[in-house]
């Protein structure tokens, strides 16, 4: 078995994941489900050898130094891949993430207009949440090539590892990855304001270093564009106070208060036909409530905001299911599944005989 025949099929079934692991059959995640392919199960010494054929002798050793590696693949002719080296048992396994070629947009993504509105904001914060595997590096990508296409902006983007490519357009777009192109998040984003940024895009904010990089990058006058993996706007508020030691979260609170501009927090929800997923998501914009509510330590009131909010763009993540309901998109069982608050998503949507009703 060779690597690259599993990889053309994971592109023509359009996996959005493939995993390798000890005493199985390489298996794909189709529109969220783990699917296995249809070839005997790998031994510990065949998983090991086909992994290997795509690591150069240099990740070879830092792998075997390190028992874990990421670094993206880029087949010829093919999409592009992020890929994740561990061990697990003593074996050496593999998760590689399917990252399309061309980039989507933010109309085929389902994004809401506003989040539009976010990429064209001149500074301050801007944050794409979700859990793992929701397209927050997709959404992330997509918002950069609006910039690109619209404006003429030196876009640096700091990623583990690179994923989507850019190609300038009226922006000048630089791609640095971790540990291959700069040793740390926090190190990059340092130096990057010396390279005259209009905008700075952050693969994801993991740390005190970092997000204390990006508020600082934000309060002088730059878009940052960062992920967190957080479910919605006001924990996303608060993983970035938390982080910090208590006698510094005051400070943090108004500079947080000050360059917030918007949070997108989204899913990936199985559409009711049974093929594909469709984005849904919640829209926090920073207005002067919300960046009191911040300021006074009032996160639980965002929840109220965003839910009054609807004329300046806001949504929230029970509206937006609402919504794909609506549309006969996606089931009312899988959207009353993933409701935020299952009574108030009831009486949302109405009685059974209402939701029928044209």
């Amino acid at each position: 078995m060779h690597l690259s025949a599993l990889l053309q099929l994971a592109v023509s079934r359009k996996a959005s994941d493939l995993h390798l692991t000890n005493q199985c059959a390489p298996i794909l995640r189709i529109d969220g489900v783990l699917v296995a392919v249809n070839s005997p199960a790998l031994s510990r010494e065949e998983l090991k050898q086909l992994i290997y054929q795509a690591l150069s002798e240099q990740q070879i050793r830092k792998f075997e130094a390190e028992k874990e590696l990421d670094f993206s693949l880029a087949p010829k002719g093919m999409d592009r891949f992020r890929v994740n080296v561990h061990v697990q048992r003593g074996a050496v396994e593999a998760a590689l993430r399917r990252i399309p070629m061309l980039i989507p947009t933010m109309e085929t993504l389902n994004l809401p207009l506003i989040a539009a509105d976010l990429a064209r904001k001149p500074n301050g914060l801007v944050l794409v949440t979700g859990p793992a595997g929701s397209g927050k590096t997709t959404t992330q990508a997509a918002m950069v090539d609006r910039i690109n296409a619209e404006a003429a902006k030196v876009i640096i983007c700091i990623e583990d590892p690179i994923e989507y490519l850019h190609v300038n357009k009226r922006s000048i777009v630089k791609q640095r990855e971790v540990y291959r192109d700069t040793n740390t998040f926090a190190e990059a984003l340092k130096r990057c304001l010396r390279q005259d940024p209009n905008v700075i895009v952050i693969g994801e904010m993991r740390d005190l270093e970092t997000i204390s990089a990006a508020l600082t990058a934000a309060e002088t006058g730059h878009l940052v564009i960062a992920t967190l993996h957080t479910p919605d706007a006001p924990q996303s508020i608060d993983r970035i106070i938390d982080v910090f030691p208590p006698h510094q979260q005051p400070q943090v609170r108004l500079q947080l208060s000050s360059t917030l501009q918007g949070v997108i927090s989204q899913q990936l929800i199985p559409l009711a036909s049974g093929k594909g997923r469709i984005l849904a998501a919640e829209v926090m914009i920073a207005t002067a409530g919300v960046r009191n509510m911040i300021r006074d330590r009032q996160t639980e009131q965002i929840r109220s905001a965003i839910q009054t909010g609807a004329s300046l763009g806001m949504k929230t993540m029970d509206k937006a299911l609402k919504d794909l309901c609506e549309k006969s998109l996606i089931s009312y069982e899988v959207a009353l599944s993933l409701a935020a608050k299952a009574e108030e998503f009831k009486a949302l949507m109405g009685s059974p005989k209402q939701r029928s009703e044209p």
